[in-house]
Order: C-alpha cells, then sequence, then structure tokens
C-alpha cells in the first residue's frame, strides 16, 4: 500500500481536531479550575469544621488542592482512556503514531492547559507558599509540553503517557488534607502513605520506563517531528523522572519513618 493510501486510511479513521478546540478547551480548563475553587470555599466551612479554624493561607492552599484534586481525576482518567482503552494510537492502523491526534484528545489536553496556567499563577502570586522552585519547574515543563502536543498534534500519545502520573496527586493532597486536620497519627495517614508510595512506584517510576521504552521502539517516528517536538519528548520526561525519583525517595523515608514509630 502507498504512503499517500495510507494517509487517506489514517484520515478516514482518525477524527481531526478542530481548529477552534483550544479556544475553547483552555478557558473551559480555567474557568473550571476557578468554579472548584470557589466551591471549595464555598462548602468546606459547612462540611469541615477545621476549615475555619485555618489561616488564610492555608484556606487558600485547602481549596487549589480540591482544585488540583479534581484536575488530577479528570485527566488521568482521559489519559488511561486514550493510552490504554482508545484505537487512536494503536500500532494496527497506518501512519505515524507521533502525529496522530483527535478532538478530544486535543479537548482533554486543552483543559488540562487551563488547569496548569490557573495553577502556575496561584503558585506565583502565592509564592512560595503553595510550592517552591521545583514547583515552578514541574508546572512549566508541563504546561510547555502539554501546550504543544495540543496546539501541534504532534506526540501526544507520550503527552498522555506523562499525564497518567497525575494519578498520585489526589493521594498527596489527602495526606496533607489529614495532617492539617491532625490525623497524622490515624490509621488512614498510614494506609495513605502505603497507598501513595506504589501509586508513585507504578505512575511515575515504572510507567516511565515503559515510555522511554516505547519511545526506543518507534524512535524512527519520534525523529520525524519537528526538533522542538523532539526535544519536548526526550527532555521534558527526564527532568521529570529525576524530579520523581528524587520525590520518591523522600516518600519512601517518610513510611519508612511512619511505620518504625508504629512497631
Amino acid at each position: 500500500m502507498s504512503l499517500k493510501s495510507q494517509a487517506e486510511q489514517l484520515l478516514k479513521y482518525l477524527v481531526l481536531s478542530d481548529p477552534v478546540v483550544p479556544y475553547i478547551s483552555i478557558p473551559a480548563g480555567i474557568l473550571a479550575s476557578k468554579l472548584v475553587y470557589d466551591l471549595t470555599d464555598l462548602t468546606s466551612g459547612v462540611y469541615f469544621k477545621s476549615y475555619s479554624n485555618l489561616s488564610r493561607i492555608q484556606r487558600v492552599e485547602w481549596n487549589n488542592r480540591a482544585m488540583s484534586t479534581v484536575h488530577a481525576v479528570f485527566i488521568t482518567a482521559a489519559a488511561l482512556y486514550m493510552v490504554f482503552l482508545s484505537d487512536l494510537y494503536s500500532d494496527r492502523y497506518f501512519g505515524l503514531i507521533t502525529f496522530r491526534s483527535s478532538t478530544i484528545s486535543t479537548l482533554g489536553l486543552g483543559v488540562s492547559v487551563g488547569y496548569f496556567i490557573t495553577d502556575l499563577g496561584m503558585i506565583f502570586w502565592f509564592y512560595p507558599a503553595l510550592g517552591g522552585m521545583e514547583y515552578v519547574i514541574h508546572h512549566l515543563l508541563s504546561l510547555l509540553a502539554v501546550a504543544y502536543a495540543m496546539l501541534t498534534g504532534e506526540g501526544q500519545l507520550y503527552t498522555y503517557m506523562v499525564l497518567i502520573s497525575e494519578t498520585t496527586t489526589p493521594g498527596i493532597n489527602l495526606r496533607w488534607y489529614l495532617d492539617t486536620a491532625g490525623m497524622k497519627k490515624s490509621k488512614a495517614y498510614l494506609i495513605n502513605g502505603v497507598v501513595i508510595f506504589f501509586a508513585w512506584l507504578v505512575a511515575r517510576i515504572l510507567l516511565f520506563m515503559y515510555m522511554f521504552y516505547h519511545v526506543y521502539l518507534h524512535l524512527n517516528q519520534v525523529l520525524q517531528m519537528h526538533v522542538f517536538g523532539q526535544l519536548l519528548v526526550f527532555v521534558v520526561p527526564l527532568v521529570l523522572s529525576v524530579m520523581n525519583l528524587t520525590w520518591f525517595a523522600k516518600i519512601f523515608r517518610g513510611l519508612k519513618k511512619t511505620l518504625a514509630k508504629r512497631q
């Protein structure tokens, strides 16, 4: 089959991204983030007695973490579907997987871009209360990679693979809530630490290894991307991997310390 026929077959299969999608999905992500933040602020005082006793910056972080949790659930579900359930990036179809995109895949990335813009803005505004330089670097790299994949349609598969790592975010946020509520010595806090350890191992260590292996198997396709796209595929996951390993070491030490205290 000729390359032209392969391209035509791929186009029939794919739902090509509508150019207006980014201009809809990014504001939608920003508005959704703001809505979750405001609803959390509005309802937390009613359902959580400890909320009213928090300082102003603690309330900001409480609401911010609710916002990041909702985004994490959304983008993890979208990423798992796109990577493992959708046929969009299947090797059964002709065409380069590094150039495949659809309206749905672009929409999901656009919403995520909106969230990262909102969260990064809050980090800068309240710096360093909501996170130090490591958070700034993490969010800037994530925003750059996700925005590029969304706008160009290049490397969306690998972008979604990396975004699966957001599955650890709800557990991290829950740990902060438990600590803030004075439940650091509770059984729930211990279980949370164990869950975070294994979730981090799978989603931020093993999955990244699988992604690097996938890039190796499809290196000839990756090298046909724009130079900047190649740079993002190679550099961003590598930098995030170093950060993930550093944080994983801290998680391991913290869990080991917690378990030692309970013996």
